[in-house]
């Protein structure tokens, strides 16, 4: 038996970050995941696998996406620039 994908890539991934954004309001990563579970009306275990699997697959810890959407909620998108820095010399 297949299982079925109730909810969208775009569900889960705002599901990953409201629980990010709102890390800081709760007593643990759990309360916080059991509380945003109930806002979009999924369990929590299915949201903490979500939040595992964004962690595994972006190398990112919860903790840290928390630092980075809080920074851009203060500054705008962050870009990360790629390539190779010169130093000015040709």
């Amino acid at each position: 038996m297949g299982t079925s994908k109730r909810y969208s890539e775009e569900v889960r991934e705002r599901a990953v970050r409201m629980v990010a954004e709102h890390l800081h309001e709760y007593s643990s990563q759990w309360a916080t995941i059991t509380s945003i579970a109930a806002k979009i009306g999924c369990t929590a275990e299915s949201l903490r696998r979500w939040v595992h699997g964004s962690e595994r697959d972006s190398g990112i810890p919860l903790f840290a996406m928390t630092e980075i959407y809080e920074a851009e909620a203060r500054q705008g998108p962050l870009r990360v620039e790629t390539g190779i820095v010169s130093n000015g010399s040709p």
